[in-house]
């Protein structure tokens, strides 16, 4: 026995060094778990978790006497599921183009935590949280969910939107001599110059990406969807910083010149894609780029914008990227052009997300692909493939169990029955 292992024995006696702590097992037994890898669904599985993150996934023999066991053997087990383009640190949509500015940094905090709980509830463990108006609140929320203080999924943050003066990014719709004030002008730019000093101060201060602003937006006042809004170089700007830290940029673009000048930019995703064009989906696939498409989103801001009475500007846009960007989509999925789940819940209630998949499934993929898109496929353009979007060795402990079959009904997943985050039952 060596020296130091002499000593290590003689405190444990005397109770002044703690003893080796186990590790902290469970099983969940699955009576169908849906293999997000292989595109296969096995049947009764049993699940080890140790220390939140699963340890092996085999066949069902009964786990050892005493031990933690979920019955999950009556319902079908996902990966935790992730959205890709939310906003949980917003107030929500409104008719009210001053909305933004209601409200404090502590009404935001408040409604970012419950925004981040209705989420996790509904099943989604993790998600890319792609902007807010009130910089920084995302970074906030993100770092009190990791320390345990409030339930959330697990978050990456953008920090603020990178926009050009007036872009779709801004507060707008104000009168001329109204001040937005600086927190929610943080990531304005004008020239590639400036891009970059944005770039590099939103990575400072916590943001896990970039989120650029392309081309101009269905819900910003003044802007048009269809018009670019930012150039090449100032895309590749904010691209070449966001790789001095090891990460990347995506880019809200709805008009086809914008997604091609954001794809050369060499972005790896674009938002909403309302108005894609052949060429841009060509482009998407040679670049290897994401595609993240909202394609429940219009339904929501048609029947709501009506009933609420908001501006006829909103209404007449997404009156006029509503079918186009589903038409893309169709065309995009055919094409095999890499598609991940993103709902832009925030604009909807938070909590509402898996709405969106039977809208994937309408227009032209498979229940399979369209779990996919949540799960493996999200999780690879994150960047977080080794720690979510799949049940197997090694990933978080992060599922959700239905009772109905979500590969036979897609809608099923509107209703899950529980939901699992590193190896905590949520519910």
């Amino acid at each position: 026995m060596t020296i130091l292992q002499r000593i290590s024995c003689a405190l444990l006696t005397a109770g002044l060094l703690a003893a080796p702590v186990l590790a902290d097992t469970s099983y969940v037994r699955a009576g169908r778990m849906i293999d997000t890898e292989s595109g296969k669904v096995l049947t009764d599985r049993l699940i080890r978790i140790e220390d939140g993150r699963i340890a092996a996934v085999t066949a069902y023999t009964p786990p050892p006497e005493g031990a933690a066991v979920l019955d999950w053997s009556g319902f079908t087990v996902l990966p935790g599921l992730i959205d890709m383009h939310t906003h949980l640190s917003d107030w929500g949509q409104t008719n009210n183009v001053a909305e933004p500015l209601l409200h404090s940094a502590e009404d935001i905090a408040l409604v970012g935590a419950r925004n981040a709980r209705d989420t996790l509830n509904a099943g989604f463990t993790s998600v890319r949280d792609v902007g807010t108006f009130r910089a920084f609140g995302d970074v906030s929320l993100r770092n009190a969910i990791e320390a345990g203080y409030i339930e959330g999924p697990r978050m990456a943050v953008a920090g603020a939107y990178i926009t050009v003066p007036g872009g779709g990014g801004e507060v707008t719709g104000m009168a001329p001599d109204v001040e937005i004030p600086e927190i929610m002008r943080m990531g304005v730019a004008a020239g590639p110059d400036e891009v970059k000093s944005k770039s590099r101060m939103l990575f400072q201060r916590g943001a896990d990406f970039l989120k650029l602003i392309a081309t101009g937006a269905v819900l910003a006042a003044g802007t048009e969807p269809g018009a670019p809004e930012m150039t090449e170089a100032e895309v590749r700007a904010a691209v070449d910083e966001a790789a001095r830290y090891k990460s990347y940029a995506t880019a809200h673009a709805h008009g086809a010149e914008g997604i091609k000048i954001a794809l050369n930019g060499g972005v790896r995703s674009i938002e909403h894609a309302s108005l894609i064009d052949d060429e841009a989906i060509q482009l998407a696939k040679k670049k290897g780029a994401w595609l993240v498409m909202d394609v429940y989103n219009g339904d929501f801001i048609d029947e709501m914008g009506k009933a609420e009475h908001w501006p006829e500007e909103i209404m007449r846009k997404n009156f006029e990227t509503t079918d186009a960007q589903r038409i893309g989509f169709r065309k995009a999925v055919a094409a095999g052009v890499k598609i991940a789940y993103g709902t832009d819940a925030g604009v909807f209630p938070h909590g509402l997300n898996a709405r969106q998949f039977k809208y994937m499934v309408r227009y032209g993929m498979t229940p399979m692909q369209a779990i996919q898109s949540a799960t493996t496929s999200a999780a690879a353009l994150m960047g977080k493939s080794a720690d979510v979007g799949t049940i197997a060795p090694g990933r978080y402990a992060d599922m959700v169990a239905v009772a109905a079959d979500p590969l036979a009904d897609i809608s099923a997943l509107e209703r899950i029955d529980h939901v699992m985050k590193g190896g905590k039952l949520i519910r």
